[in-house]
């Protein structure tokens, strides 16, 4: 039986847990029924479609747009695709060219039957699976040989927007110590319903997710992993309207780590949940076969609500996430799911409040690659008090095992970081971390002290949350704004239009086969 430092009963976790997967089981009934177009465009993306028409719509798009006009969205896009495969010979990527210039429409092509579509289809679905198997294949070979970094792994973002300079700037930052380089995506495109094509120069806040910067930055580092004798993890976006295109673009180019969490696009986005739930499914299929850490979106809750007084909301949800996350394939370990060091500084024994929520989610997720996020909400232009406040966040993460370290910039709040305060942070990190490795090992918690007293009421607190919402099912508690403190509607939001029921001869193997083959352990 796992021991608490924090005193916690795990009886009552046990609990938490099964009334979490109740919750996520009942969006699981509803996610099962559905399709939308991002799952279409991604089985596309799988298939070998890439590219852009005339007008620079990407060919995905082209072709799910063709079979929702059409009214038959419902039937799916490679009943469609297998059935002009088995009529013309032409393999996916010449039928969505041939669609685009309006010489080839997939709703008039004679019927074939489903064996024959199935038959086409194949040979396209098993080189996506071998192409994925062999990019995981690399990354455990380089894991194998070079190594990496220990944890909690230093993350350090670039957002230049411009890929190139991001390369720059990564790279340096690998030189400086990090482990994980996340390419911060540009402002809004998790609102843009495609994925735009090619390496991108322009973006704002950051650089746009495309397949062929997800390929310049892998190359890069890998380049400078073999340089520096440690590789360097990748990490991009595949939340929003696209979030299964985008896992599968990162899963093609060796991505390790990708922001995927459907509750923070329904809150802080206004995504429609029902479109982002499907969505987010297929997505952590895919990012589950990868080998891919997915990180979830908890610590934002704490920019709107208080820290204090909402932290059991971030548990609620991490053990809704986690049971989702199961249900999709994903092990544990690949679950950076997300808490945060957000409590006003000025508060009274603040740090001992923020190192039993550290430890708390430790404890009840043992072994997830759990994502620790830096203080931004009570951050100013004071950039020594800040530079302390990270010290601070740095001392819990060593003490409580954190997976993902999201180090914070003495610059927070004043600009998008420079080289040199990317140096600083790591050096921050790397200083505390070296000087308390052992902390946690050493330390103990008073009994019924002020950090056990309070780990346990967050859990009591978010264990009656839960019970709520198994009551009345997560959509019903989104509408009543249950976290976050912001409240959407079932049918609102972006992307409605979007979603479709599946009919009859709809088709979708990649998440049987993605499912079976994870389970099975047949990648190393």
């Amino acid at each position: 039986m796992q021991k608490s430092k924090l005193g916690l009963d795990f009886n009552k976790v046990a609990h938490a847990k099964d009334v979490a997967r109740n919750i996520a089981t009942g969006v699981q009934d509803f996610v099962e029924q559905y399709t939308t177009v991002a799952v279409e465009r991604t089985l596309c993306r799988l298939l070998g479609v890439d590219g852009v028409d005339e007008c620079t719509v990407p060919l995905p798009n082209v072709l799910v747009n063709e079979i929702k006009q059409k009214g038959v969205l419902s039937e799916g896009i490679l009943y469609y695709l297998g059935n002009a495969i088995a009529e013309t010979g032409l393999d996916p990527q010449q039928i969505a060219e041939r669609v685009a210039a309006g010489t080839l429409d997939l709703t008039t092509v004679p019927a074939h039957s489903e064996s024959e579509i199935r038959s086409a289809l194949k040979p396209y679905i098993d080189a996506a699976i071998k192409r994925i198997t062999d990019r995981r294949k690399k990354k455990e070979h380089y894991l194998e040989t070079i190594g990496e970094g220990p944890k909690p792994y230093l993350y350090v973002i670039v957002a230049t927007g411009n890929i190139y300079e991001d390369v720059v700037q990564a790279q340096a930052a690998a030189r400086q110590g990090a482990d994980i380089i996340a390419v911060i995506r540009t402002t809004g495109q998790s609102l843009l319903d495609y994925v735009p094509y090619g390496a991108t120069t322009e973006g704002f806040g950051g650089t746009f997710a495309t397949q062929e910067n997800f390929r310049i930055m892998r190359k890069a580092l890998d380049e400078v992993g073999e340089e520096v004798g440690r590789y360097i993890r990748l990490c991009n976006y595949c939340s929003g309207l696209c979030m299964p295109e985008i896992a599968a673009m990162g899963a093609l180019e060796g991505l390790d780590v990708m922001l995927n969490d459907a509750l923070y696009g329904i809150l802080f986005r206004d995504i429609n949940m029902q479109r982002t739930l499907v969505d987010q499914f297929m997505s952590r299929v895919i990012n589950g076969f990868a080998g891919v850490i997915i990180n979830t979106g908890e610590d934002n809750y704490l920019t709107t609500a208080d820290a204090v007084e909402e932290a059991h909301t971030v548990l609620a949800s991490d053990l809704i996430n986690e049971q989702l996350a199961l249900l999709a394939g994903l092990k544990e370990e690949q679950m950076g799911l997300g808490h945060a060091f957000e409590m006003d500084p000025s508060l009274e024994n603040g740090f001992l409040y923020e190192l039993a929520q550290a430890q708390m989610i430790r404890e009840i997720f043992p072994k997830a690659t759990l994502k620790y996020m830096p203080p931004t909400k009570f951050m100013t232009g004071n950039i020594f008090r800040g530079h302390i406040q990270d010290a601070l966040f740095n001392m819990i993460g060593i003490w409580t095992h954190q997976g993902i370290q999201l180090l914070g910039m003495p610059t927070e709040a004043i600009h998008t970081p420079f080289m040199s305060d990317r140096y600083l942070s790591i050096e921050n990190a790397k200083y505390i971390f070296g000087n308390m490795k052992s902390i946690g090992e050493e330390m103990e918690f008073k009994k019924d002290g002020i950090i056990q007293t309070r780990a346990r009421e967050v859990l009591d607190k978010a264990i009656s949350l839960l019970e709520n919402m198994e009551r009345e099912g997560l959509f019903s508690a989104l509408e009543k704004g249950i976290f976050a403190d912001v409240k959407r509607p079932k049918d609102g939001g972006k992307g409605l239009d979007g979603v479709a029921p599946k009919g009859r001869n709809y088709y979708n193997p990649f998440i049987d086969l993605m499912l079976t083959k994870n389970a099975t352990d047949i990648l190393p």
